[in-house]
């Protein structure tokens, strides 16, 4: 029955794409647009890393890899390499949501947005994006 959707596979991913990427610029506009009081606050999270120091710095490059890598999700540009950035902050998420003993109802948010990252870093941005673009 549904085996016809499979001819719609790329216009899915780009769906994907722009409601993940739209949600992510979301996320990342409160936090780097937050200013500093924003970027502390954020950027202790990195303390249960047993990296206490800069945490201005470390929650400011959380908010700038979620609002640009929401931007460049939607477009399909350096794809790969902002999944991995983006996973990687989900990770530092999960990590500092069971710190706070919140379990997996408080990190299960970005316990689920890590899964998609890491499944989309394997299959790419689909044909329409401006990686494929370019290569054509």
């Amino acid at each position: 029955m549904f085996k016809a959707f499979s001819k719609y596979a790329d216009s899915g991913f780009l769906f994907l794409r722009v409601v993940l990427g739209g949600m992510f610029m979301l996320y990342g506009s409160k936090i780097l647009f937050g200013g500093q009081g924003m970027w502390v606050m954020i950027g202790q999270s990195m303390g249960s890393f047993n990296i206490p120091g800069l945490p201005a710095f470390w929650g400011f490059i959380a908010g700038f890899v979620e609002f640009f890598g929401g931007i460049c999700l939607i477009l399909g540009f350096l794809f790969r390499p902002v999944c991995l950035l983006l996973a990687i902050t989900m990770a530092v998420a999960v990590h500092m949501h069971f710190g706070k003993g919140e379990g997996f109802f408080g990190a299960g948010h970005a316990i689920e947005d890590g899964a998609v990252f890491v499944y989309l870093i394997f299959n790419g941005p689909g044909k329409y994006s401006l990686e494929r673009r370019k290569s054509q």
